[in-house]
């Protein structure tokens, strides 16, 4: 693209986007249940369908609005100095949240399920938030230290990778996330989250987000002040 889509456009790829990332990972977890009663390999199904659609929606929508979906990643980008506005932050979370609980609904309509019942999958616990921190610094850590290193032509690969590993070394099956936390909340599937645990787990990822930037600057050093616009750091691409 020679320059950077309209905002509205943008913020429509942003509501899309995490809508089918959503769809995936609820609409998958509901396949992974009907088709085996092992958790190993209900998780296993459900991983590796978020890795292959996450990889894909990033490399899509990525040359439109740098491929969020995430409103951690969309504030850190603001705090980073990457050339984010108010305006756009103002824009892309309430789409991602939009879009998010859109997805979750969907998924349930594919399936035949009632298309709004909220989670009873409780997951309140210390441990939980502690991984949902940790998963959730590791990303930023990632998708903005790909950019500072010059490599963000791999981050739909990489991204959707480190996804994938952290559905299995975090106690939380990774939803570093808030959108798709409040998203989960809507099904009372496999990949659901009770209303009750979203709040925890949702200051859990942003404290997360800080702390993936506190890595960033330690490892790859502050970003400079640039003119004019800058490059915007992006779950997965570097949009001009």
């Amino acid at each position: 693209m020679s320059g950077p889509a309209p905002l509205v456009r943008r913020a429509a790829a942003e509501g899309i986007g995490t809508a089918a990332l959503v769809a995936v990972v609820v609409g998958s977890g509901i396949q992974a249940t009907e088709l085996t009663r092992d958790v190993g390999l209900q998780l296993l199904a459900n991983g590796l369908a978020t890795v292959f659609g996450l990889g894909v929606l990033i490399a899509l929508l990525g040359p439109v609005s740098g491929a969020h979906f995430n409103p951690a990643v969309t504030l850190a980008a603001r705090y980073d100095g990457g050339g984010l506005s108010l305006r756009e932050v103002a824009a892309y979370v309430p789409a991602q949240i939009a879009g998010a609980i859109g997805g979750a609904v969907l998924a349930d309509a594919m399936f035949g399920r009632p298309l709004v019942e909220w989670s009873t999958h409780d997951r309140s616990a210390g441990h939980l938030w502690l991984a949902e921190g940790v998963a959730t610094a590791g990303l930023v850590w990632l998708v903005f230290g790909l950019t500072r290193a010059g490599r963000a032509h791999l981050a739909p690969l990489l991204v959707a990778a480190y996804i994938g590993a952290a559905y299995w070394f975090t106690s939380s099956t990774s939803f570093a996330n808030p959108a798709v936390t409040i998203g989960r909340a809507f099904t009372d599937t496999f990949a659901g989250i009770a209303p009750a645990s979203v709040a925890p787990f949702v200051v859990s990822q942003l404290l997360g987000a800080a702390v993936g930037l506190g890595l960033v600057a330690v490892t790859f050093g502050r970003r400079r002040p640039a003119p004019a616009r800058t490059p915007v750091v992006t779950e997965g691409v570097l949009t001009p």
